[in-house]
């Protein structure tokens, strides 16, 4: 009888246990049969595994392979569940369809697909600008321009180049130190605070521009809390400065999440944002989010060519014709480009608006519910009469708005915490173990701390897409407060058991990332020294 085991490897196990004759004896797969009835009738469903690690010499029959591959795959969650996420999981059955017919198209072969760039121009009206596989590349694009501007002034001023830097927030998603970092500049990451509504401090960036500041990264729609940055503000701060040193510092909006919500509410922004503001040069958004297209693209544009240097246009002689081109990508898909022009028409701008204010109307609903039960309260404040901005116990939720415009604006986020009172009362309740029970019922919903200098606490997090309608709601509530009543009547021993999985063998091997648990101890760079991946 084996020895209680302190580890236990399982595919150790299964290679060693394995009862099939012609497994253990290794035997050549020429002289197994082939035929079978259905998959599970081949020899697939038990005596030989497919291969995880290596290409096999010999390849598998193309339905055994499909379905072996989907049922692994119904391990996954449900994407209409993982709420965790920005990006949408729904598209109609037209624009489905249209996405197949077109996978095979490439971008980059410009005069073989006339028709579709024809498209992919139209999407972008008259603006000078560019669809991108989504809002990171659009964000490295838009942030190289600045940098190149600001050498080429500083050049032509006979000024030293070698230190640029680049403003942002700590609540800034990761693909914005990705720029600095990959594009050698900067990062002067500003920490925020409850006072700043955990976005973009404007004081903090009135204290640390100078001249060698290429830009400010300034978002629309943190992914944190779903505030949008106080863009007109911030360009106000720049004008003054300049007034004052002569050294002019543009805005580039990223409007990964905003730049789908903002233009089609009732409340807009709350401010302006755009190019209405001579200070904001260039604009990113995300397609594959708030646009509703499913993942892989994202769009740039620029307030003219004026800024977009030159020598950064690519003019490209490939298959017989010639194209202009700025982007990092040379090959990617066009299918999402039709998708996108496909909502664009069928939608228009009354039916994104319906969207969009519905999303916020649930978003509300949600929220309300939350804090009305006193065991959680709110960060984000979209439910919140427009100014009112702060938690207050026991105050009358706000239920009079007609529209968006009567609440303050933001993204259709809810982020929230368990109460003051409910971590009194209930100290051995971790809120992780919220996050846990909820994905026990499918639903995927993030427990993180908020950006460095705020990270002691920790919220839930809630995107509400289109599919999150008032009936999943109801029902989401419903689980919330089930599952809130129950840990309430747990021990702490009961509450062990819903903890984190250990990650899987492709996953320690795929990537260095730690557990939550791990993350100050272990972590290369612990959070309090800059931004850290947010769930988006």
């Amino acid at each position: 009888m084996a020895g209680l085991a302190r580890h236990v490897d399982p595919d150790e196990l299964i290679k060693t246990l394995h009862d099939h004759p012609a497994h253990k004896a290794h035997k050549s797969s020429a002289n197994r049969a082939v035929s079978h009835t259905t998959p599970y009738s081949s020899r697939y469903a038990s005596a030989t595994e497919l291969s995880k690690f290596r290409i096999p010499h010999d390849g598998a029959p193309a339905d055994v392979v499909h379905q072996l591959l989907k049922d692994e795959l119904d391990l996954d969650g449900r994407p209409s569940l993982n709420l965790a996420s920005f990006v949408g999981t729904y598209m109609e059955r037209e624009a489905e369809q249209l996405m197949v017919e077109n996978l095979s198209k490439n971008m980059s072969d410009a005069d073989e697909y006339p028709a579709m760039m024809d498209m992919h121009t139209r999407c972008g009206e008259k603006a000078i600008g560019s669809a991108t596989t989504g809002s990171s590349e659009a964000i490295h694009l838009g942030g190289l321009a600045m940098k190149r501007r600001w050498q080429e002034k500083r050049q032509a001023e006979g000024k030293d180049t070698s230190k640029p830097n680049i403003i942002m927030g700590a609540n800034a998603q990761v693909a914005l130190e990705k720029f600095a970092r990959y594009f050698e500049v900067e990062a002067r990451i500003l920490p925020v605070s409850e006072n700043s509504s955990y976005r973009l401090d404007s004081e903090l960036v009135k204290e640390n521009i100078d001249e060698n500041t290429i830009g400010v990264f300034v978002i629309l729609g943190s992914t944190y809390t779903g505030h949008y940055e106080p863009v007109e503000e911030i360009s106000n701060i720049l004008d003054e400065y300049e007034k004052q040193s002569g050294h002019s510092i543009p805005i580039h909006v990223d409007a990964a999440s905003g730049g789908f919500i903002a233009p089609f509410t009732h409340a807009k922004a709350g401010f302006k944002w755009d190019f209405e503001l001579p200070r904001v040069k260039s604009i990113n958004t995300s397609g594959h989010k708030f646009g509703l297209v499913y993942a892989g693209v994202g769009w740039i544009i620029w307030r003219d060519e004026s800024y977009l240097p030159k020598h950064l246009v690519f003019e490209l002689h490939y298959l017989g014709g010639t194209e202009e081109s700025y982007t990092l990508n040379f090959s990617r898909p066009g299918a999402q480009i039709i998708a996108q022009y496909y909502n664009l028409i069928h939608l228009g701008f009354t039916g994104y608006q319906k969207i969009m204010e519905n999303a916020l109307a649930n978003a509300r609903l949600f929220s309300r519910a939350l804090e009305t039960t006193g065991w959680y309260r709110c960060v984000s404040d979209i439910h919140r009469k427009k100014g009112d901005h702060k938690y207050e116990k026991g105050k009358k939720q706000y239920e009079d708005g007609e529209t968006s415009a009567d609440y303050n604006a933001g993204l259709p986020v809810v982020a929230f915490t368990l109460s003051d009172d409910f971590k009194k009362n209930y100290p051995h309740v971790k809120q992780v173990a919220v996050s846990n029970l909820l994905r026990a019922k499918q639903y995927i919903i993030p427990n993180y701390p908020l950006p460095p200098n705020e990270d002691k606490t920790e919220i839930l997090r809630v995107v509400v897409r289109e599919t999150l309608s008032l009936d999943m709601i109801d029902r989401l509530i419903t689980d919330i407060c089930d599952i809130t009543e129950t840990l309430m009547k747990s021990d702490t021993m009961d509450l062990a058991a819903w903890q984190p999985t250990t990650p899987s063998v492709e996953k320690q091997h795929g990537s260095h990332g730690l557990q939550a648990k791990d993350r100050e101890d272990k972590a290369r760079r612990p959070m309090h020294a800059g931004i850290h991946r947010s769930v988006c």
